[in-house]
């Protein structure tokens, strides 16, 4: 999916006392200039790679830290980053390998050695917050180091696994400053991406400046850039319109979307197609309203997704009827072929099949941040009661907490947008449907586990669509969610600015690095 330019002068100061060597990474004063200034709701709920799994998170880990692979602009295939090289070895797609370069320091001015490597995957899974991408390395028996060379191996196939390490679940920390049992906690960061964290005061800024000793895949070196981190879509609206903001990135609101003028002269608009979508999700544990799968086929039965798409986000988003969105290899249409349109009869006989009392009461929560996700909520609770089936008691829980809140069964159903990780229909798969899942909804199934498993043995990920296809038509009977809709990806920013048609590219890289001011 991401002239004249300010020239940024990066001063590195080594001071020799006592025989230890200290970095300067900062730029000095004389030589700073104005940073360019981007605005998001997307908010960073961990500094620690270790312990996110979302949007906004990962924002960051892809400017501050760096994995071994990485994705250039528009590239489906991994480039080495930190390694210097990377490949499976032999034809059982178990045993990966890859060479870390020798040239790479944290910004505390430590040398990266294999054995951080090692230490940053082995904690992440070990130290497994509900919330932490984890999931991603379901197969992944050790890591063993020699050298510079790292192995990792696995316990199935896995032709994604390069594509794993390349997001921001592969981030490498210093194993002297992270605890090896813990999250870190406090606001700053020793890692060895294109920028190093100025400062950050959570919630409301972080400050961005190049890394003078980065080493890697980011042949050129950005500009500083400050990211204002808004908790409502209207605050980065008005903070647009104001001129406080120079690029803005998710979310605007579906109204300022669609009022978008492609010919304004002060305008530049990026509107990619993505695969960000958005699901209903339902909370299967058995003392769950929804532990029956009859009663989750009663709401895909009633849902309406017209009103949703047309009403509350304004044709800013397009309906979605599959498990993987439109534009993705094995993309299928099983919601739309099992419920081609509401059908109370279907849902009261469903109802009726399962004994249970109705209307049936849920307790439905979205994040709050975003005012369309209020008339979300409304819309579906009015469908969903209509015809006096259901009970909806709606919950708008702050972010941080319903990331708390929805891991531990405490709504019965959930709304929950999903980013894709990386370009390959597995991550609409494993970390949404899997055993272990990341939504945390109590839903396993050993036929999806095993079709899963299927898609994994293919290096050609065009021989996946088949069991894919299959997939989605087990989701489409157990329904453990409901999709709702996927919608394009938008970046604004002023003309004064360049390179915000790089910023992104519907993965979790946020390439900040890119932006120039003209």
């Amino acid at each position: 999916m991401r002239s004249v330019r300010v020239r940024i002068l990066a001063i590195l100061a080594v001071l020799v006392i006592a025989g230890v060597t200290a970095w300067q990474l900062l730029p000095s004063d004389e030589v700073k200039r104005d940073p360019i200034l981007v605005g998001t709701t997307d908010a960073v709920t961990s500094l620690d790679p270790a312990g996110a799994y979302d949007v906004g998170s990962w924002a960051m880990y892809s400017n501050v830290y760096q994995s071994l692979l990485t994705f250039k602009p528009g590239g489906t295939v991994p480039e080495p980053d930190a390694a210097e090289s990377c490949q499976f070895i032999g034809q059982k797609l178990q045993t990966y390998q890859c060479k870390l370069r020798d040239d790479l320091h944290f910004s505390n001015g430590r040398q990266i050695t294999a054995a951080d490597v090692k230490f940053s995957i082995d904690r992440m899974i070990k130290i497994k917050t509900e919330t932490g991408p984890w999931v991603l390395f379901p197969s992944l028996k050790n890591v063993v180091t020699e050298g510079r060379t790292i192995t990792f191996n696995l316990s199935s196939r896995d032709a994604t696994f390069p594509q794993k390490l390349a997001t921001g679940a592969g981030s490498i920390v210093d194993r002297e400053s992270y605890p090896a049992d813990k999250l870190r906690a406090g606001n700053t960061v020793d890692g060895s991406g294109p920028y190093l964290l100025k400062s950050y005061q959570p919630g409301k800024l972080a400050e961005f400046v190049p890394n003078p000793h980065y080493k890697g895949a980011v042949a050129k070196s950005g500009v500083p850039v400050a990211v204002r981190y808004y908790k409502e879509s209207e605050e980065l609206l008005a903070a647009w319109k104001s001129g406080k903001l120079e690029v803005t990135h998710r979310q605007l609101p579906p109204a300022a979307l669609a009022a978008l003028n492609p010919g304004d002269p002060d305008l530049r608009i990026t509107e990619a197609d993505s695969a960000d979508i958005r699901n209903l999700v339902f909370n299967v544990r058995p003392d769950s309203p929804f532990a029956d799968k009859r009663v989750r086929q009663a709401v895909a039965s009633v849902l309406d997704r017209g009103p949703l798409v047309t009403d509350v986000y304004e044709g800013t988003v397009e309906p979605l009827y599959s498990l993987i969105p439109q534009g993705v290899i094995g993309h299928s249409t099983p919601f739309f072929d099992a419920y081609p349109s509401p059908d109370s009869e279907r849902a009261k006989k469903l109802l009726q099949e399962a004994g249970v009392q109705t209307p049936v009461k849920i307790t439905f929560a979205y994040g709050s941040g975003d005012g369309a996700y209020v008339k979300e909520g409304a819309e579906i609770r009015r469908q969903l009661e209509k015809e006096g089936m259901f009970r909806v008691t709606l919950k708008a829980v702050d972010w941080q907490q319903f990331l708390k809140d929805y891991p531990t069964g405490k709504y019965d159903a959930y709304a929950i947008g999903w980013f894709p990780d990386y370009p390959d229909p597995d991550t609409f798969s494993q970390p949404l449907v899997g055993s272990e899942n990341s939504l945390h909804n109590g839903y396993s199934s050993k036929k999806v586990d095993s079709l899963i498993a299927s898609t994994l043995r293919y290096s050609d990920r065009g021989r996946t669509s088949s069991d894919y296809k299959k997939l989605q038509a087990v989701v489409g009977e157990d329904v453990p969610l409901v999709p709702l809709w996927q919608k394009k990806d938008y970046v604004l920013s002023k003309t004064t600015v360049s390179g915000s048609q790089y910023l992104s590219n519907g993965t979790g890289i946020w390439r900040l690095w890119e932006l120039r001011r003209i």
